[in-house]
């Protein structure tokens, strides 16, 4: 099954898939899709406040805030990383419980990324935004290490996330029943 919608003037077909027992999601990936990375990237940055730095979650927001930041003619982004790596050095942490996945996740900052954000206006973009628990954890993340998160923004909300008055999203992406009917 799937769900069609438009994002900045662009048909896609999104296929559904169960969450729950009576629950099923559209999938919206960004990965591979250029055409709709590029647009969505340029109209969240005519939306978005001034900012000096991007943030996102690895990994699905990762093309959309690197596009956002090479559109914005900003020399950085910053990925918080499901995984510490080597080269990570004074590493803070945040768990996470995300619609997507079936395990707690830890989001993790390494020193140089603390470095960009301590201080600075942090933008925070993710291609979606459900429950809102991904989204915590990265304004988390920022407050522990000192940035001033100045906004929120995503391509779609999905379900409750549409009510927010705290993001901007571009399309509203509704939940589903079992056999395919929106919610």
């Amino acid at each position: 099954m799937f769900y069609e919608m438009e994002i900045c003037g662009i048909k896609r077909n999104l296929q559904l898939f169960p969450v729950t027992d009576d629950t099923a999601i559209a999938a919206f990936i960004l990965f591979g899709d250029v055409e709709i990375t590029k647009a969505t990237a340029k109209a969240l940055l005519e939306r978005a406040p001034e900012f000096d730095v991007i943030l996102t979650a690895e990994s699905k927001g990762i093309p959309l805030a690197y596009e956002m930041a090479r559109q914005a003619n900003t020399d950085d982004y910053v990925v918080a990383r499901k995984k510490t790596k080597l080269y990570m050095e004074d590493v803070v942490k945040i768990e996470v419980k995300s619609i997507t996945s079936d395990y707690i996740q830890t989001l993790y900052l390494g020193k140089r990324e603390q470095d960009l954000i301590r201080g600075k206006r942090v933008l925070i973009v993710d291609d979606v935004i459900s429950t809102g628990q991904s989204l915590s954890s990265l304004e988390a993340l920022v407050e522990k290490v000192g940035g001033n998160i100045v906004g929120r923004m995503c391509v779609l909300a999905e379900g409750d996330a549409a009510k927010r008055d705290d993001i901007t999203f571009l399309e509203e992406l509704p939940l589903f029943n079992k056999d395919g009917s929106v919610k």
